[in-house]
């Protein structure tokens, strides 16, 4: 999109100042080639808050901490489905049974990046799925640091093409379809929400507000928003949240060969921390 043709003015500078601020609250890498994505995205920010020019928009950032969340949530990109990378599904669930023979509490699973929802309760399916009750020993943590997909994984409500590539038998078993005005519509079954806790969480946050270790850390199709040295950082914090016997899974596209003093490779895209007590089995 050429500048002449677009609403606002959109200077160089303007540009740079969104990436470093993006870079800097969420870990966000915006290259130069996602310069009219930016655009597009925060114009509509300036658009709701009846502003004229990013100039007075990074001002009204700066003002004003409740815009913060609005700015992360305009630029980060929500694409996800149920089962999506379905292999990883198959290898968790033998994860658990392994696990379930040695362990008395519960398996603890964090889905860190749960965007909708869609994979926070996929995990939890897989766990009823795998030892055959509405009440399996499984905990799942699904955190985001956007706070609009966030609400929306929290009702469990989804259109029904959302749910149109699973298997019949698990759209009866684990969705209630919608009647009268919500004709189009699933909802998620109570028993899956219960095996889940959402919460907000910004990964390049000082802190995070979330207890481990855990038995399995669910990262996937997030490390390619960020360059090497946050990746890294964030993988630092991973291994000592989880257990020796413990896996991280990642996107498809995500390699962590920097990192390899953190975690190594155990399969298709499945990562196992490093430490003296870690185990070849997978």
């Amino acid at each position: 999109m050429s500048d002449k043709a677009r609403e606002f003015e959109f200077m160089d500078k303007d540009f740079q100042k969104i990436r470093n601020l993006a870079h800097a609250r969420a870990g966000i890498f915006l290259s130069p080639k996602k310069r009219d994505m930016v655009y597009s995205r925060i114009a509509r920010r300036l658009r709701t808050l009846g502003l004229s020019t990013f100039e007075q928009y990074l001002e009204h950032l700066e003002e004003h901490e409740d815009e913060a969340q609005d700015f992360i949530n305009a630029l980060t990109t929500n694409l996800t489905s149920f089962f999506r990378e379905a292999h990883h599904f198959d290898l968790l669930s033998e994860q658990m049974l392994r696990l379930a023979d040695s362990r008395r509490g519960p398996i603890k699973i964090w889905s860190s990046a749960c965007s909708t929802g869609e994979e926070a309760y996929s995990l939890a399916i897989t766990a009823i799925e795998t030892f055959g009750t509405w009440t399996p020993p499984v905990r799942i943590l699904a955190t985001d640091v956007d706070t609009n997909v966030l609400s929306q994984a929290k009702r469990g409500v989804y259109a029904s093409e959302r749910v149109s590539k699973l298997d019949e038998e698990r759209v009866k078993n684990f969705f209630v379809k919608g009647k009268g005005s919500h004709v189009g519509m699933v909802k998620v079954r109570s028993q899956l929400k219960d095996l889940i806790h959402f919460n907000s969480l910004n990964l390049l946050a000082p802190s995070w507000p979330v207890k481990g270790p855990f038995d399995a850390i669910f990262c996937r199709n997030v490390m390619i928003y960020f360059d090497k040295p946050t990746q890294y950082k964030v993988l630092s914090r991973f291994n000592p949240m989880l257990l020796d016997d413990g896996l991280l899974y990642a996107g498809h596209s995500e390699s962590f060969q920097h990192a390899a003093d953190l975690f190594r490779l155990k399969g298709k895209t499945v990562f196992a921390p490093v430490s003296k007590k870690s185990t070849d089995k997978v």
